[in-house]
């Protein structure tokens, strides 16, 4: 036997449940995330950031996610969700309490996504019984097909990558693969395809940069200033998320519920949710066409904020100059 199997599965409850016999069948072949990869930080950030988008997408339909795989396979909240954000009627009952009904649903589902998609068969990377069986790794890739096609301006977290293994079970026993699976796109190959003004700023005009640092701060600080603000530093005061959501809202007419973001974050998670909420609200008002890392703006990176910042100026700024 594959010794990096038994290493995978070092956890007693992930070794007996794959040892049931419904969790794989003699001839089929499973794809599972190592539990060594489950709670890396980049797979957190995407969970968390899919959960938040699925919350705020069917928050008038009074839906709350909690969890991926507890919440999503039973078809529920992916009916809501294809229904909110592609307008599509699917003709299958909105509430399914049977396995049978459950996987009847989840095939409606998956035809409707495929179909929408244009994707064949052998490039799904998900299937009604993946999805039925709670498998994140199923949920996820579909999850993010989904928000791909529907929302591409969403600034979904890059570069999230798992290990995984893959499992069948063969006349002469346990037959085992390990790779390397992305998630979301490899953030070389995105940065590669968003090479923008910035990019020559920095590298090109670096003693330019100070002055349009400057001109963007004063565009904030004259808007936030109403609020009683100051802006004086990119690298830190943008980081939480607050004044970037606060600017986004003044600007675009948003009205910020102070129970839907953290006025005073005290984590990093919930600097995150700051800075998420504001970059979905600034791609669906049309103004961010470009994937945008929100791990980078919380860590002060002055490049990503000053390209989101540049956003709004480009709009609003130019008006005043």
């Amino acid at each position: 036997m594959d010794p990096d199997f038994l290493n995978a599965f070092t956890q007693p409850s992930t070794l007996d449940r794959f040892l049931t016999e419904d969790v794989i069948a003699k001839g089929e072949k499973r794809k599972l995330i190592k539990p060594t990869s489950r709670n890396s930080p980049k797979l957190e950030e995407l969970k968390l950031f899919l959960i938040e988008w699925i919350n705020r997408t069917l928050k008038e339909e009074h839906i709350v996610v909690k969890s991926l795989e507890e919440d999503l396979y039973d078809g529920l909240v992916l009916h809501h969700l294809l229904e909110n954000l592609g307008s599509l009627k699917l003709d299958v009952d909105k509430i399914a309490l049977t396995e049978k009904k459950q996987r009847q649903k989840l095939s409606v589902i998956m035809e409707a996504v495929a179909k929408c998609l244009q994707l064949e068969e052998s490039q799904l990377k998900w299937s009604v019984e993946s999805i039925l069986a709670k498998d994140l790794l199923s949920t996820l890739h579909l999850l993010v097909a989904i928000a791909k096609h529907f929302k591409p301006n969403l600034a979904l977290p890059p570069n999230v990558q798992v290990e995984t293994i893959t499992i069948e079970i063969t006349s002469t026993g346990l037959k085992t693969s390990n790779a390397v699976e992305y998630i979301t796109e490899n953030k070389e190959n995105v940065e590669a395809q968003s090479n923008d003004a910035f990019d020559e700023l920095f590298s090109c005009a670096p003693d330019k940069l100070d002055a349009v640092k400057k001109a963007l701060l004063q565009f904030v600080d004259k808007h936030v200033g109403k609020l009683g603000l100051n802006v004086r530093d990119i690298e830190s005061q943008f980081s939480d998320g607050v004044i970037l959501l606060l600017l986004t809202g003044q600007l675009e007419g948003y009205f910020l519920n102070l129970r839907n973001f953290f006025l005073t974050p005290a984590s990093t998670t919930e600097m995150l949710h700051n800075v998420n909420l504001a970059l979905d609200l600034l791609a669906e008002g049309g103004l961010l066409n470009f994937p945008v890392n929100s791990e980078d703006i919380v860590n002060g990176d002055t490049k990503a904020i000053m390209r989101v910042l540049y956003c709004l100026y480009s709009k609003y700024g130019t008006k005043e100059a």
